[in-house]
């Protein structure tokens, strides 16, 4: 807890605070930094996964032949050793900056890197009612207690129709939520084709970017996208949508959500 001083129809109190936790994690492979960013040091596991899958230092547990995480002094170590072959392959994305929490592609090395090119999603696949969204809204805050403790969180959760939200997972960075989350479901075995992602932000292309490679089908936000995200998630095949008091309005590929 912090102390604070609170103001009330101008009269100050003082009153203590919950804030949230925010350190340094660094992905590493076989040795050599990849990215350092600001999280919540909470489910660091399923970030340091997910961070590897969504930015393509790995594609399967095959790259890896072995995981673990150190906590230093100043920060958390997220260790990945991979096989030759894929170590070998890793150096055309690697990142030298570390990352603050309000952008995830801080640090990439080139324009062409951070605007990748991104596979074509198939149209078929999961179908999304917008009563079944409206409850997974809902359920979604059942699964942010740290939010209720600090009020200072971001959310990411993966909703299932006809199962409402299977998994959660919380940060201080919408992307190392989404990060905590893909890496979560990997872990778990859980088929990302089979839903749909509600985050507590807005959209930027990152997202889309880390929901197309993660095989993700539809992405949901309690805020706008950019005009970048749209266009990158029309382009390949993912179903983008936000809530607008009350309303939700599709921006790309809205046949995976009817009424």
């Amino acid at each position: 807890m912090e102390a604070a001083s609170r103001l009330s129809n101008t009269y100050p109190r003082d009153v203590l605070a919950s804030l949230p936790d925010e350190v340094p994690v660094s992905i590493t492979c076989n040795g050599s930094s990849q990215a350092v960013m600001m999280a919540t040091p909470r489910d660091v596991e399923d970030f340091a996964w997910g961070f590897a899958l969504s930015e393509g230092f790995i594609q399967s547990p095959d790259d890896v032949d072995w995981f673990d995480v150190l906590q230093h002094d100043n920060g958390i170590e997220a260790r990945f050793w991979l096989k030759a072959e894929r170590a070998a392959d890793l150096g055309a994305r690697r990142r030298k900056m570390a990352g603050p929490v309000g952008c995830g592609l801080c640090g990439i090395d080139s324009l062409q890197e951070a605007m990748r090119p991104l596979p074509r999603m198939e149209a078929g696949g999961v179908r999304l009612s917008v009563a079944a969204i409206h409850e997974a809204r809902a359920e979604l805050r059942v699964h942010q207690p740290l939010r209720d403790e600090t009020r200072g969180l971001h959310a990411a959760g993966f909703m299932h129709p006809g199962l409402g939200i299977l998994l959660a997972r919380e940060d201080v960075g919408r992307h190392n939520a989404l990060d905590k989350l893909c890496g979560a479901m990997f872990r778990c075995g859980i088929e990302t084709a089979a839903g749909a992602v509600i985050i507590t932000s807005r959209i930027s292309v990152d997202l889309v970017q880390k929901c197309v490679i993660s095989g993700i089908p539809a992405l949901i936000a309690m805020s706008t996208p950019t005009r970048a995200a749209v266009t990158v998630a029309e382009a390949a095949g993912l179903t983008l949508a936000a809530f607008n008091h009350g309303d939700i309005e599709i921006y790309a590929n809205a046949h995976r959500i009817s009424d």
